[in-house]
């Protein structure tokens, strides 16, 4: 096991590195912004390492300055967290050049699953089902109608590189596809310096169904059950719960399945999440993999009983799997609400500022997972989340009552909040019932 670990991140994420560091018993080095100084985790660090500007292109984006900060640390190993720089080949390469263990994927699986149109081949090698659509790259206008006239409007164009939303656009008709191929490309070029798009099939109303899986460095890899986020607003989730309400136990079975031998078919490693769209007649679509650990894991370990930053570290260190897929048993379900700092009744305007006033709901099954603290002033350069609120019950409906009510316990006061969003959506007959699609939040809520 390693000594000595550097959390190359910031936020709940680097917090929740952190626990699962101490108790595995490794000395922990926060890096942070300028912007950073009071982040909650340098407070429990081992060693703190400030690594540049508010910008994060000039801090948590800066190789050179965390591989410094690493060395001079004398660290064995690097957690990246999720977003920032967990998911660039490049990154792990230099990691690997330095004799730094990164956690997570080696880079070969990275750029080959972060790739979709490359991760659309390694699904169908594995023969996992994707989304309709083109069989490579879209390079020019008229290639573009030609699979958008063969497959049938609307047609989704997305960014080969990158997520998030960003690079993507629904074209309807001939005029919207041209206008939203160089818009996609445009966007995609400038937020991932790459701007190869492809063309999918706008399924209609779907569900975003993703699989949990591990894998180590010994070729055993165990799926750990699935997540629904379908509670998106324009492709940013925002309510993840496990297990998803409708899957019938044989097709959770399938698609546990089909994510486990797509992972064997990239040669996957560490912790990662195969993303699949469930139509309405119960067929499921591959979409893409995310090579990293997910905002919403605490769901799954809530489920499953296993320590996910924990079993990345394990496995970055050599060790096998402790346990088989015989042994991952969901028990109970769980409920992720994302607490981010934006105003849903105007529009979502991001809310930064002095948190004057913060108590966090507690009791059974309620789990908070954030950085946040009475006092603290949120940045407006980062990432709008502040907070992770869990709850984990025996039944969903269960789970749903103990959200009404930790929901109605929690205070946040000096910032806007998605919190009244989280309380109407609970209310919703829809969501009660599990009848939820991707566009539900938009349909009903986007306009407030």
């Amino acid at each position: 096991m390693f000594r000595r670990l550097l959390i190359a991140n910031r936020g709940e994420i680097a917090l929740r590195i952190m626990r699962a560091c101490r108790e595995l018993g490794i000395e922990t080095v926060a890096v942070y912004s300028e912007a950073d100084r009071d982040l909650l985790h340098l407070r429990y660090a081992d060693e703190t390492v400030c690594i540049g500007p508010a910008a994060s292109s000039g801090s948590y984006l800066n190789v050179p300055a965390l591989i410094a900060a690493a060395e001079i640390a004398d660290v064995e190993a690097i957690h990246p967290g999720y977003g920032f720089l967990s998911e660039n080949a490049h990154f792990v390469e230099v990691c690997q050049s330095c004799n730094i263990k990164f956690v997570g994927p080696p880079p070969a699986v990275i750029a080959a699953v972060g790739d979709k149109v490359r991760a659309k081949e390694i699904a169908r090698q594995a023969g996992v089902a994707d989304v309709p659509g083109s069989d490579g790259p879209v390079r020019s206008e008229q290639e573009a109608l030609q699979v958008a006239r063969a497959i049938g409007f609307p047609v989704l164009i997305k960014a080969a590189a990158g997520g998030g939303g960003r690079g993507m656009r629904v074209a309807h008709n001939d005029v919207s596809l041209i206008n939203g191929f160089h818009a996609a490309q445009a966007e995609a070029e400038t937020a991932f310096k790459d701007g190869t798009v492809y063309i999918e099939k706008l399924l209609d109303r779907p569900r975003h169904v993703e699989v949990q899986i591990l894998g180590d460095q010994h070729g055993n890899i165990v799926h750990l059950g699935e997540r629904d986020c379908s509670l998106q607003r324009r492709h940013q989730k925002l309510v993840e719960e496990s297990p998803c309400p409708i899957l019938t136990p044989e097709q959770r079975a399938q698609i546990g399945e089909a994510a486990v031998r797509l992972a064997h078919a990239a040669g996957y490693e560490s912790a990662g999440t195969v993303e699949f769209l469930l139509d309405r007649d119960g067929n499921f679509y591959f979409i893409e993999v995310n090579s990293r650990i997910q905002v919403e894991h605490p769901v799954t370990e809530e489920v499953t009983g296993f320590d996910l930053i924990q079993e990345m570290i394990r496995i970055a260190a050599g060790e096998r799997l402790s346990f088989t897929q015989q042994d991952v048993v969901q028990r109970g379900h769980a409920i992720e609400f994302r607490i981010n700092a934006e105003d849903p009744d105007h529009a979502f305007k991001p809310s930064p500022g002095l948190i004057e006033t913060l108590i966090p709901p507690a009791g059974p099954g309620v789990r908070w997972d954030s950085h946040a603290y009475q006092g603290y002033r949120v940045p407006p350069h980062y990432d709008s989340m502040v907070a992770k609120l869990v709850v984990h019950r025996p039944t969903r409906r269960q789970a749903l009552a103990t959200a009404r009510r930790a929901l109605d316990e929690l205070v946040i006061e000096g910032i806007r909040t998605t919190t009244p969003l989280f309380r109407r959506v609970l209310e919703h007959s829809d969501f009660i019932n599990g009848e939820v699609d991707t566009g539900f939040v938009d349909r009903f809520f986007g306009q407030k």
